[in-house]
C-alpha cells in the first residue's frame, strides 16, 4: 500500500504545474546580479546550530507547503513553477545576503538555506512569495529544527500551523477591481548619492531595539511603529544625504502592503502591495522631525485605505493582464522589462518593509534570541531598510552599497535621544565606519 501512495504522489509531482502570480511575472524577467529581487529572513539561535537537522528540517518543510518544492521553467510568454524533483542544497553561510539566486548551483531551487554558528537564514527569490507567506515557511523550518534536536521537550507538542489549508491561488486576479485608476505619482524621487562598496559587496547594520522603550515614543506622539520609524528615516536622509546635496525631488518611501489584511486569501504565493509616501521636503518645510513625523502621519491616513490600496493593485493587475503584454514573447519581454526597470527605480528613495510580530508559539520561543529580516539594496535604491519584531526585540535593519554610513548613524543617534535603548550589529563589511556608531 505504501509503495502504492509513493507511486501516485510521485506521479501527482511529475506533472505539478503552475503559472506565476501578477507580481511575480516581472521577478524573473528583470532579475540578475545588479538587481536580485531577494529577500531574506534569519533566525539567532541560543545554540550552534546543527547542519545535519537542518538539512531534515527543511525536507520535512517542504513536504508542508510543496509550494516551495518547484523550480522555474520557460515559456514561450511567461516563465511558470514546476515540481521540483531535487533534494535542497544546506550549506554555511559564505556570501553576502540577499545575493541573486542561480538555479544551476541551487539544485534549481527558489530560496536558499544557509546557517552560520547560531544563525539560520534563508534568502528567498520574490517570484516564489512575498515575505509575510515566505515567513510560514521559515517558522515552519524553525518549528521542525527545534522538534527533531529536543525531541524530549517537544514530544506532545502540537501545532496549529500544521492544521492551516493554504492555497496558490493568484488572489491578485480573484480581487482586484478592473474599474479602478491608477494613483501613481508622476514624480521622480530623490537617489541617495555617495560613494559605492566594491562591486557585489553589501554592507548591513542592524539596530536592535527595546521594543517597551520604543512603544512609549509612539504613544507620546500619538502614531505607530510604522509610522514613527518611517519617520525618523526620512528625518536621517533629509539631515544626512538630503540637505548636503541640495535635495529637490520629494523623498519617496515606499512601503510594502500585506494584503492578506485587507482581503480573504489563504495563499502562499505573493499577495502584496505598497504605498508610497512622498515628503517635498522644501515645498512643505519638512525640516525637523515633528513636523516630518505629522506630515508621515496624514500621508498613511491618506494612502492606507482599502480604496487606495484597490487602485493600487489593481493598476498593477491590468498592466499584467494587457492583451498587448500577454502576446509579447518572453525572450523580448525580458529587453523591455529590463530597459524600463531601470526608470521604474527612480520613483523610490528608499523601501522600508515593516513584517511585523514573528509570532513562535510555546516553547519554542525558549530557543530564540531574535529575529532579522533583509532586503536586496540595488544601483538606484542603494539602501533598504526592513524590521521584524520578536518578544520585546525589534530589529531595524539597513542593506547598503553605499561606504558611509550617516544616514544609519543619525537614525541610531535620534533613537538614543529619545532615550529608546539600541543595540548595533553588523556584517563586518561596515566595521571599519560601522564602530562610529557604537
Amino acid at each position: 500500500m505504501k509503495d502504492n501512495k509513493n507511486n501516485n504522489e510521485n506521479k501527482e509531482n511529475r506533472f505539478y504545474w503552475r503559472r506565476l502570480d501578477n507580481s511575480a511575472k516581472i521577478f524573473p524577467i528583470s532579475a540578475g546580479k545588479k538587481y536580485s529581487t531577494v529577500f531574506r529572513l534569519s533566525v539567532v539561535l541560543k545554540e550552534e546550530v546543527n547542519p545535519q537537522i537542518l538539512k531534515e528540517a527543511v525536507k520535512m518543510a517542504l513536504e508542508t507547503y510543496k509550494s516551495f518544492k518547484v523550480r522555474m521553467k520557460q515559456g514561450l510568454f511567461w516563465n511558470y513553477l514546476e515540481h521540483n524533483p531535487k533534494e535542497p542544497i544546506i550549506e554555511e553561510e559564505k556570501d553576502y545576503p540577499c545575493k541573486y539566486i542561480n538555479p544551476k548551483t541551487n539544485n534549481n531551487y527558489l530560496f536558499k538555506v544557509t546557517y552560520f554558528e547560531k544563525k539560520i537564514n534563508i534568502d528567498i527569490f520574490h517570484s516564489l512569495t512575498d515575505g509575510n507567506s515566505g515567513n510560514i515557511f521559515f517558522k515552519e523550518i524553525i518549528y521542525n529544527y527545534l522538534e527533531l534536536m529536543y525531541p524530549d521537550v517537544f514530544i506532545n507538542e502540537e501545532r496549529k500551523s500544521k492544521k492551516i489549508e493554504y492555497n496558490t491561488e493568484d488572489s491578485y486576479i480573484k480581487n482586484y477591481d478592473k474599474k479602478a485608476k491608477s494613483n501613481a505619482s508622476s514624480k521622480r524621487a530623490y537617489i541617495i548619492k555617495g560613494k559605492k562598496l566594491k562591486l557585489g559587496a553589501i554592507g548591513v547594520i542592524h539596530e536592535i531595539i527595546d521594543l517597551e522603550d520604543l512603544k512609549k515614543q509612539c504613544e507620546k506622539n500619538d502614531c505607530t511603529i510604522t509610522q514613527y520609524l518611517t519617520a525618523v528615516l526620512i528625518y536621517a536622509i533629509y539631515e544626512e544625504n538630503y540637505k548636503s546635496n541640495n535635495g529637490k525631488k520629494p523623498i519617496k518611501v515606499c512601503i510594502p502592503v500585506n494584503l492578506k489584511k485587507y482581503f480573504p486569501s489563504k495563499t502562499m504565493s505573493n499577495f502584496f502591495s505598497y504605498i508610497t509616501l512622498e515628503a517635498e521636503a522644501h515645498k512643505e518645510n519638512l525640516d525637523t522631525f515633528e513636523r516630518i513625523l505629522e506630515f508621515v502621519k496624514e500621508d498613511f491616513k491618506k494612502r492606507l485605505t482599502i480604496e487606495e490600496i484597490m487602485r493600487t493593485m489593481s493598476a498593477n493587475v491590468k498592466l499584467g493582464n494587457n492583451p498587448f503584454i500577454k502576446i509579447i514573447p518572453l525572450i523580448l519581454k525580458r529587453a523591455l522589462v529590463r530597459i524600463s526597470y531601470i526608470e521604474i527605480r527612480k520613483y523610490t528613495t528608499i523601501t522600508f518593509s515593516n513584517i511585523g510580530r514573528m509570532g513562535i508559539i510555546g516553547k519554542y520561543k525558549d530557543y530564540i534570541e531574535y529575529f532579522l529580516m533583509l532586503i536586496a539594496p540595488e544601483p538606484v535604491e542603494k539602501i533598504k531598510c526592513s524590521s521584524c519584531t520578536f518578544e520585546n526585540k525589534m530589529t531595524f535593519t539597513f542593506t547598503s552599497i553605499l561606504q558611509d554610513v550617516k544616514i544609519e548613524k543619525k537614525f541610531y543617534e535620534f533613537l538614543r535621544q529619545k532615550g529608546i535603548k539600541v543595540q548595533i550589529e553588523s556584517n563586518g563589511v561596515l566595521d571599519d565606519i560601522s564602530t562610529e556608531i557604537k
